[in-house]
């Protein structure tokens, strides 16, 4: 076993045990997750491109990856954080986290104080760090102190489609497009997760994928019955690309967005967003539905939110945190939008929020 270090770029150091690719030094923004099992779909959800994931359960990877629970083609995030690493047997369908990191040449740490570190990053907030081998110290210490912040980094183009796809085939394990589809779903994708295409399909929607490029006239050519734009990483004040492609869309489509799409949306009406301390990464956060009272667990991953005060007068709030009484959704019936910030689809995670699809389907035209 090869000696690791964890630097952050306030200078707190953690040594540990180096497990999967043996790589150059990993670099990314890092944040928690303090879900306890998903591991492998947080690591392939395109949402963790450009972040090195701390995970704050205390042992990792005891049952093993399947191909079967991949978010995306591959380990999307920089590099992984944990306390334990399972090292023993797991099942015949499987291979082994290490193993699986090893697939993918992402590179991980075990063996550091992850509650200390999680602690560190509520009081100080997430940033910038680095894994490295003692040996490569002098150059991975120059490359963090000059590596862009996340709201410097557009990450979207490494994680988008690069041409447009009617019905993509999820793989095993997923749902199929259904055969005889009650709506037409133009989605953008700006790093979308394979759940969030399955659970569309679920509810009967066929789907066409879009490119992050796509221009407003080729969505409307496709004569879908709502827009939907995805999750995916960074922060949503850099895509100005996305939120013409909104503004231009207002009003001819019902739109709808998850995660990073609320955002954009959020954006596209004339409110703003802005960079939370630490974000809300994990599988158990509460949010209250202001129409109906009632309030729901949900999965949940973005360091950016909505800032309540700029929302425009027409626009309402759908859903707060219960626990810090952030924006967790929105609706402005004028405009014809609706989003939420958590993810619905959960994977991994509760799935007390299956529900919106529905609505959202409802709501197509």
């Amino acid at each position: 076993m090869k000696k690791a270090i964890l630097k952050l770029r306030d200078g707190k150091e953690f040594e540990g045990i180096a497990f999967g690719a043996d790589t150059s030094s990993a670099l990314g923004e890092l944040v928690f997750n303090t879900g306890i099992p998903g591991y492998q779909e947080i690591l392939t959800d395109p949402s963790y491109a450009g972040q090195i994931v701390l995970l704050t359960s205390p042992m990792i990877g005891n049952y093993g990856v399947a191909d079967t629970d991949n978010e995306s083609d591959g380990i999307k995030a920089s590099a992984l954080v944990v306390r334990k690493l399972y090292r023993g047997p797991v099942m015949q369908d499987r291979i082994t986290l290490d193993g699986f990191m090893k697939k993918h040449n992402v590179r991980g740490i075990e063996g550091v104080d992850t509650r200390t570190i999680t602690l560190h990053l509520r009081e100080h907030g997430s940033q910038n760090a680095v894994i490295f081998y003692p040996e490569e110290r002098e150059e991975a210490e120059k490359l963090l102190s000059s590596f862009p912040e996340i709201t410097e980094r557009d990450l979207i183009d490494g994680v988008s489609v690069k041409k447009a796809i009617y019905n993509p085939d999820l793989g095993t394990g997923f749902t199929k497009a259904p055969e005889k589809p009650l709506k037409h779903i133009a989605m953008v994708d700006y790093g979308i997760k394979r759940s969030i295409i399955d659970n569309f399909y679920k509810v009967g929607a066929a789907v066409t994928l879009f490119p992050h490029t796509v221009k407003a006239e080729e969505i409307l050519a496709a004569n879908p019955d709502a827009l939907f734009l995805s999750n995916g990483p960074g922060d949503p004040a850099l895509l100005h690309d996305a939120v013409e492609l909104v503004r231009k869309l207002i009003g001819k489509l019902p739109i709808e967005g998850i995660c990073l799409g609320h955002q954009i949306i959020t954006i596209a009406i004339g409110g703003k967003t802005e960079k939370m301390k630490f974000g809300h990464h994990g599988s158990n956060h509460p949010v209250r539905d202001t129409l109906t009272g009632k309030t729901f667990v949900t999965a949940q991953n973005h360091g950016f939110m909505a800032s309540r005060d700029s929302l425009p007068k027409t626009t309402s709030i759908w859903f707060t945190n219960a626990n810090d009484g952030t924006v967790e959704g929105l609706y402005d019936e004028t405009l014809n939008v609706r989003s939420v910030q958590f993810h619905p689809e959960a994977a991994p995670g509760p799935e007390d929020a299956l529900w919106i699809f529905r609505t959202f389907m409802e709501k197509a035209r």
